[in-house]
């Protein structure tokens, strides 16, 4: 009788007072010690007001049961069903929606079903996986953002392909500690390709150079990714980089005269099939038939091969590993004598790798200038000026 009283009263009250009432009532659905007759009842009249048309009443319900484990499952099923403002709450925190649901609703449901529903804490694996896969780019934000979500790497390479071009995004993802190397690599792709793609749209570099430019900086970055890692990350970064046809000669090149000889070994293992204890034992081979056998069997191109043989030359000879700058910058004196050796090679088809070199001697010798010049700044900075003395 109550109840029934209640919709009538419904029907005439403002959208205010019908939010308020209903408030009230779901309270007491939770809290109250009612009979089972009354506690149906309250039911039937919350379903009815489902139905209601101010989002007011519908949000009222969507707030009370939100965090609610007693809550009616048919009621915030509805509600999570809703619009995004009045779902919001149950997509956020409720218990009785389960993986598939919220999967479900990721599939089908906007930009702020999907941003709620990553907002989540504790966020099963799957529903992770579902908001990488289709979710919009400010839902996978909030969904890399958050602590306590276990995000799989395989979804995390998914947000790297689809939204790896958008700078929060990057920011965000290398911000995180649990980052795979591989994953990192990806994006220093993408941003290499989000800033070619830029330059040339403004006509600041012709499109083919601007890509070039942006081709070399991620190979440079690249090489520099695989010396600061763990030994047994290298290998997994080098069948990234062959399975996304990345790992080419010329970026195997680089990382030689780099002296990144982990790099090269595991590149040239992982072409050739052969184990990196091996690949090592060739390179330090004085011999050099074994390395030739070696480079044919990694089907890289003929025309470079003069180069490599002169790099693992180069390698053989103490002096030209070890020197400042790591593994990460090209070795100017390796270059030079690389391009050297290659110059005086009488072959029609040196040419292009020529000119390679000659940039990688360029590039040797800018990094060279730039680190004596930031020398020069520090020495300066710790000398003291000089004092005056009054006579």
């Amino acid at each position: 009788m109550i109840v029934r009283q209640f919709l009538q009263w419904l029907r005439t009250a403002p959208a205010g007072d019908r939010a308020e009432a209903t408030s009230a009532l779901a309270r007491a659905y939770l809290y109250s010690n009612i009979s089972s007759d009354d506690r149906a009842a309250a039911e039937g009249a919350m379903l009815v007001l489902l139905d209601d048309p101010s989002p007011l009443v519908r949000r009222a319900l969507s707030d009370v049961f939100a965090s609610s484990q007693a809550a009616p499952p048919a009621i915030v099923h509805a509600l999570a069903a809703d619009q995004p403002d009045v779902a919001r709450p149950i997509l956020e925190r409720s218990p009785l929606l389960v993986d598939a649901d919220l999967v479900d609703l990721v599939a089908t449901g906007s930009e702020k079903t999907q941003v709620a529903i990553a907002s989540r804490v504790q966020l099963p694996r799957a529903v992770a996986a579902a908001i990488a896969e289709v979710g919009a780019a400010t839902a996978c934000l909030v969904l890399i953002e958050s602590e306590h979500v276990d995000i799989p790497q395989f979804s995390l390479d998914r947000i790297v392909e689809r939204h790896g071009h958008l700078a929060a995004i990057r920011e965000t993802l290398l911000e995180r500690d649990d980052l795979p190397t591989t994953t990192r690599q990806a994006l220093v792709v993408k941003l290499s390709a989000t800033l070619a793609d830029f330059v040339a749209a403004r006509s600041w570099l012709e499109g083919n150079h601007a890509h070039r430019i942006a081709k070399e900086a991620c190979e440079r970055a690249t090489v520099t990714l695989a010396a600061q890692v763990e030994q047994e990350d290298v290998r997994p970064l080098v069948r990234h980089l062959c399975e996304s046809g990345q790992l080419t000669a010329g970026l195997m090149l680089r990382a030689a005269l780099c002296g990144n000889l982990r790099l090269f070994e595991e590149a040239f293992a992982e072409l050739s099939g052969l184990s990196p204890t091996r690949i090592a034992a060739i390179v330090q081979d004085r011999g050099g038939g074994s390395f030739r056998a070696l480079y044919e069997k990694a089907r890289l191109p003929g025309a470079l091969y003069p180069a490599f043989r002169e790099v693992v030359g180069a390698i053989q000879t103490a002096g030209f590993i070890g020197d400042d700058g790591g593994a990460i910058r090209l070795k100017r004196r390796m270059v030079e004598r690389v391009l050297t050796r290659c110059a005086d090679a009488k072959s029609s088809d040196i040419e292009p790798l020529l000119v390679l070199l000659r940039r990688f001697a360029t590039e040797a010798a800018r990094d060279e200038a730039r680190q004596l010049y930031d020398e020069a700044e520090t020495d300066s900075a710790v000398i003291p000026e000089p004092r005056l003395v009054a006579a």
